[in-house]
C-alpha cells in the first residue's frame, strides 16, 4: 500500500489529467448517466474536503483568522480586482444576454470548496484560505447583486438566492471541518483516530481523481450539445485564469506575503464558485437557457487550469520546500 501511495503522489498531476479525460470520454459516450454522476459530486467532494481538512492542523486555522494582511489581500483582489477584469472580459460576449449572465455569475464568485484542496497540493497556505471562506462567502452574497446590476442590468438580479451559498458552506465546509476536528482530537488519544488520518491521507489522490472524473463526466455532454455557442466563452475563461494568476502573484508581493500565502491568493482569485452558482443559473428563464452551460463550461476549463497550476504555482511563487504550508506570518 505504501508503494502505491508513493507512486500516485509522484504522478498525481498526470493522474488528474487522466481522470479528466476518462470523465470526458465516459460522459460523452453515455450521456444518460449524467444525472447519476452529478448526484455523486457532493458526497465525493465532502470526502475530499474531509481528507484535506485532516491534513490541516486546525489550530493553525484559528491563528490564520488573525492574519489581517492575508485576509485583506484575498478580499481586495477578489472583490475589487476580479470585477474590473471580469467587466473587461465580459464585453466580448455582451451581445449574447445568456452568455453574459452566465459569465458574470461564475467569474464574480470566488470558490469556497475545492480551491482549498488545490492550494494544499501546490504547497499553498490552505489553512489560511480555509479561515477566509466565511468572509469570501458573505462578501460574494452581498456584492454579487451589486455587480450583476452594474454589469448586466436590473433584470439579472431576480436569480439571486442565498440558499445555495449557505447550503454549500454548511455541507462542504462546516460538516467535514467538524468531522476532521473530531478525528484530530481522537488521534491524540486513540489509535483509531490516527488510523483514519493515515487512510484519508493515502486516499487524497484517488479522491481528487474521482472528483474530477464525476464533475467532468456529469457536464461534458451538456456542454458538447452547445459547443458552437459556448466556444465563445472558452477564451474568456482561459484569459481570466491567466490574468488572475498574475494579479494574485503581484498582490502577494505587494502585500509582502510569504510564498505559501501568495500561492493561496493566486488560487483563490483564479478559482471560481461554479458548483454553487450553477443552481442560480438553472433558475434563469428559458430565454437565458445558455447561461447554465456557460457556467459548466467554466468548470471544465478551470479544472484543467487548476491541475496545471498545481505544478506551476511553486515555480511562479518560489519559496522554501513546503513542509509546513500553513505557517503564519508574524
Amino acid at each position: 500500500m505504501k508503494t502505491a501511495v508513493q507512486w500516485w503522489d509522484r504522478f498525481q498531476v498526470l493522474l488528474y489529467l487522466v481522470a479528466i479525460a476518462v470523465g470526458a470520454v465516459i460522459g460523452s459516450a453515455f450521456p444518460n448517466i449524467a444525472p447519476g454522476l452529478e448526484a455523486s459530486i457532493e458526497p465525493v467532494l465532502v470526502l475530499l474536503l474531509f481528507a484535506t481538512f485532516l491534513g490541516v492542523p486546525l489550530i493553525e486555522v484559528g491563528r490564520a483568522v488573525r492574519d489581517v494582511r492575508f485576509l485583506g489581500t484575498v478580499l481586495i483582489v477578489n472583490f475589487i480586482g476580479v470585477p474590473l477584469v471580469v467587466w473587461g472580459l465580459s464585453r466580448f460576449v455582451a451581445d449574447d444576454r445568456g452568455l453574459l449572465v452566465g459569465v458574470l455569475l461564475v467569474l464574480l464568485t470566488p470558490c469556497i470548496d475545492y480551491v482549498i484542496v488545490f492550494t494544499g497540493l501546490a504547497g499553498g497556505a490552505s489553512g489560511k484560505l480555509l479561515a477566509a471562506t466565511p468572509l469570501l462567502m458573505l462578501a460574494q452574497i452581498l456584492l454579487l447583486p451589486v455587480y450583476l446590476f452594474l454589469f448586466a442590468g436590473e433584470d439579472a438580479l431576480s436569480v439571486i438566492d442565498i440558499a445555495p451559498f449557505a447550503e454549500a458552506f454548511l455541507t462542504l465546509i462546516v460538516v467535514p471541518l467538524i468531522a476532521a476536528a473530531v478525528v484530530q482530537a481522537l488521534a491524540r488519544r486513540h489509535t483509531f483516530g490516527h488510523a483514519v488520518e493515515e487512510v484519508m491521507d493515502a486516499a487524497m489522490v484517488p479522491l481528487m481523481m474521482a472528483t474530477l472524473a464525476v464533475v467532468v463526466g456529469s457536464q461534458i455532454a451538456a456542454v458538447g450539445s452547445q459547443v458552437g455557442t459556448l466556444v465563445r466563452v472558452l477564451p474568456v475563461y482561459v484569459v481570466f485564469a491567466a490574468i488572475m494568476v498574475a494579479v494574485g502573484r503581484f498582490a502577494g508581493v505587494l502585500a509582502h506575503l510569504d510564498a505559501a500565502s501568495t500561492r493561496a491568493v493566486m488560487f483563490s482569485v483564479a478559482t471560481r464558485n461554479s458548483l454553487v452558482v450553477l443552481p442560480l443559473a438553472l433558475a434563469l428563464p428559458n430565454s437565458l437557457s445558455i447561461a447554465p452551460l456557460a457556467v459548466v463550461a467554466q468548470t471544465l476549463v478551470e479544472l484543467i487550469v487548476m491541475v496545471i497550476l498545481v505544478r506551476l504555482a511553486p515555480l511562479i511563487a518560489r519559496g522554501p520546500s513546503p513542509a509546513n504550508t500553513d505557517s503564519i506570518e508574524s
